[in-house]
């Protein structure tokens, strides 16, 4: 069975100049990668989850914000993985800092084969982006979700 995940394109104008939230994954094996390493704030769909409230509580849980609006939905969006994420763009309250993400956190065995279990936050930091930079920043796979926002914004 295909994986589904959700996610938000949230968007702000800043001094005039139109700006995306990306996510970067937490990790030690995302520690050095900067880009084709950032994300929407997305996440997996529960069984008999609506879409758009997966896209909302996995967004969350990512960056510690609720975000409210105007929700468009941009549409689903396979991944090199064979992943889909389906995908609404939302206008940001200007509030929304990207300095004072919270993340939740995941467990996984490091150093490699060591025995011991750490924590790491499953995002580690966001950042606004200027739609061409956010093109270099984000995952190859997710280019598609900022090529489709852009063309319903033209």
């Amino acid at each position: 069975m295909v994986q589904r995940s959700a996610g938000l394109l949230i968007y702000r104008y800043s001094d005039g100049t139109l700006e995306v939230l990306l996510v970067h994954p937490g990790g030690p094996y995302w520690a050095r990668k900067d880009d084709g390493a950032w994300s929407i704030p997305k996440g997996l769909i529960d069984d008999n989850e609506d879409e758009l409230d997966a896209a909302r509580r996995e967004t969350r849980e990512e960056i510690g914000f609720d975000i409210d609006g105007t929700f468009a939905p941009l549409g689903e969006f396979k991944q090199p993985s064979g992943k889909i994420i389906v995908a609404w763009s939302v206008e940001a309250d200007a509030a929304v800092n990207a300095e004072t993400i919270v993340s939740n956190t995941f467990e996984m065995e490091w150093p490699p084969k060591s025995g011991s279990m750490q924590a790491f936050p499953e995002v580690d930091r966001a950042g606004w982006f200027p739609l061409p930079v956010a093109a270099q920043k984000i995952l190859k796979g997710q280019r598609a979700i900022l090529s489709e926002f852009a063309a319903r914004l033209a």
